[in-house]
């Protein structure tokens, strides 16, 4: 809404003083609505000035203006007054004097109504000033280009921050106007009240001052960045983009979402109404899938709950077994879209932990990719686009409420990030480590070398190494055939992680075991409760009430299958990896990752045991490289 587009926090990081005099207040006259007769207007943004202008000046507004911005009003055939005529002073020192003059700001910060500023103003020519119109110099923008010191200082805005200071500072009387995203707003104002509201005010002042403070912060960053020390304060202003319900609790209220300041959001809302942690998972998900694309070079897809994957895949084709496994016909598969069979083995890595997840798929979702998701209990998706077809299939879902966020693909995010806990704030370089085939192949320590991996391997190596960048620490991930089979998440024991997600290596082969594949279920049962059917069938430990809810979805009753058949089927998993986030400190997590089917290991390497574990990999015959990159994530 209005009220929320216009108001900013400012987080800044700073060392205080006690100031050594405090002024009073200056008293003048109270008035809501302030006629606009004569506007300030200097912008580097030029984009909606002449109209902004035309409308201003429809209402016989005096048009005050300086430099290209006075050029592109008169081009519009607006008339305006240079400022240098407006003061008697012209321009000069290479432009960098140009309204730092009494005229100007004693027009801003004159107080209405005050019998003494009202004197100094008539006794030295000074008019008042009702509206100033500004954007600052592109400081950062220059930066960013890689411009010289001195073009970088001569780029640091001097009149722009004193006009806008003072005109924020008397925002009983004046109006501040630092963007063109609030030009409809001071038009529709005026419109309806014949001048500016002093709330209006009040909220563009505070929005100046934040823009003050973040342009500020940005200079003295990069300042004390050039002498090679720390800044010594860093502001960061926020603009709130949306409220949330809540935030991770029901009871955690207020929440919302911002954006910095000059910055856009990384993704679109389409559709629904995203949540908390909607929103964590879809930026954690989409971030998996982009660097998988980048990576292998194949459509991928991610299913996420509560900010860990419970399945990730690049499209690799479905074997027959996969097919009966998945609930989908041979035929069916393989007529399926990159997207879609990305997405149909990222949700079937853990179908039970999938259940009401979030999505992101790679690449354009087409109609195929979407009726996969149409038959799944999910909450929403992000990609980078979607056709028509796909959109109006996903809009329908959950009675119009399924979220669909479109990701932005000139989203740049900051190279450092930062996080409050507790009173603290916490700033980081981003993980952007980018994953590549090199981890994988540069330092292969186990015997055979480089020679024993071949490029399925080193593909699904990749696979689970940017699936655990982005998983919950302590975390390991297995994959195989270009998909993630077991996840293990945030356990602080790293053997732990390593059994965790060796049971649902387990489940993920058994579920093609042909007793499982054979289950013969009641017409009417729907597909998550038998997804869950079998996965319990494979567990095997019924209490007595639930065998009984268990076996009534069946024609018949299933024999079990006994430790024993599972055990012989088990023998044959082989070509499993296993990726993890950091180094395995003992040997037991190979021993146990050898009995489902590792063949591979990629992990950072560094610990002291590295030479155990590397003989352990070699007594069971597999290969282990050293990626020397650990991937925690928290």
């Amino acid at each position: 809404n209005q009220q929320s587009n216009n108001i900013f926090i400012s987080i800044s990081i700073v060392s205080l003083t006690t100031m050594a005099h405090i002024l009073t207040a200056v008293s003048g006259s109270e008035a809501d609505i302030v006629p606009i007769t004569r506007a300030l207007i200097s912008v580097s943004d030029k984009a909606g000035i002449v109209e902004l202008c035309t409308y201003l000046a429809s209402k016989n507004v005096e048009l005050l203006s300086t430099g290209g911005t006075a050029k592109k009003l008169r081009e519009a055939g607006l008339t305006c007054i240079d400022v240098s005529d407006y003061t008697g002073s012209p321009e000069c020192l290479d432009g960098r004097v140009k309204t730092l003059h009494p005229k100007v700001h004693g027009g801003l910060l004159g107080v209405r109504g005050n019998a003494q500023h009202e004197k100094d103003m008539e006794e030295n020519g000074i008019g008042k000033i009702d509206i100033t119109i500004l954007n600052l110099y592109p400081f950062e923008a220059t930066v960013a280009k890689g411009a010289a010191f001195e073009q970088c200082i001569e780029n640091i805005d001097i009149g722009g921050p004193s006009m806008l200071r003072s005109t924020a500072k008397n925002h009983a009387f004046t109006t501040i106007v630092t963007s063109p995203d609030q030009y409809d707003e001071v038009k529709a104002t005026i419109e309806e009240h014949g001048g500016t509201t002093l709330a209006m005010r009040k909220r563009f002042a505070a929005r100046a001052f934040s823009l003050s403070a973040s342009y500020d912060s940005a200079i003295a960053s990069w300042f004390t960045k050039e002498l090679g020390e720390e800044s010594p304060v860093v502001t960061r202003v926020y603009k709130p983009e949306f409220p949330l319900k809540y935030g991770c609790n029901p009871h955690q209220k207020p929440a919302g979402i911002s954006s910095l300041l000059n910055a856009n959001l990384p993704f679109t809302v389409l559709n629904g109404t995203p949540g908390y942690i909607n929103l964590l998972d879809a930026a954690n998900a989409w971030l998996l899938v982009k660097e998988l694309r980048e990576a292998t070079g194949l459509a991928a897809a991610s299913s996420f709950k509560h900010v860990s994957p419970a399945g990730a895949a690049v499209a690799v084709p479905l074997t027959e077994v996969e097919c009966a496994a998945y609930e989908v016909t041979p035929e069916a598969a393989a007529k399926l879209t990159p997207s879609a069979l990305a997405y149909l083995r990222a949700r079937n890595a853990d179908p039970m932990c999938s259940f009401g997840d979030y999505a992101a798929v790679s690449d354009i979702v087409d109609e195929d990719t979407a009726l996969i998701l149409k038959k799944e209990v999910s909450d929403g998706i992000v990609a980078p686009g979607y056709s028509p077809e796909a959109l109006e299939i996903l809009k329908s879902k959950k009675g119009g409420k399924f979220i669909v966020l479109e990701a932005k693909a000139d989203f740049k995010p900051d190279a450092v990030e930062y996080r409050e806990v507790y009173g603290m704030t916490f700033c980081q370089k981003r993980n952007d480590v980018v994953i590549t085939k090199e981890h994988m192949t540069k330092n292969v320590v186990t015997k055979g070398g480089l020679s024993a991996l071949s490029e399925d391997a080193i593909r699904d190596m990749i696979v689970a190494s940017i699936c655990v960048k982005y998983t919950q620490s302590n975390s390991v991930g297995f994959a195989k055939d270009g998909m993630m089979v077991g996840v293990g998440a945030g356990q602080q024991s790293r053997v732990d992680c390593v059994k965790l997600a060796g049971r649902k290596v387990t489940t993920w082969y058994l579920r093609q075991h042909p007793k499982v594949l054979g289950l013969q279920f009641k017409q009417g049962v729907k597909r998550q409760d038998r997804v869950n059917a079998r996965v319990r069938y494979i567990e095997g430990d019924f209490t007595d009430e639930e065998r009984t809810r268990w076996e009534a979805q069946f024609e018949t009753v299933p024999e079990p299958l006994t430790t024993a058949e599972k055990d012989e089927f088990m023998k044959k998993a082989t070509g499993v990896t296993i990726s993890s986030d950091a180094f395995f400190p003992f040997r037991d997590s190979i021993d146990h990752a050898s009995k489902v089917g590792v063949s591979y290991v990629a992990q950072p390497g560094g610990s002291v045991q590295d030479p155990q574990v590397t003989q352990c990999c070699d007594d069971y015959g597999m290969v282990m490289s050293f990626t020397s990159v650990r991937l925690f994530h928290h």
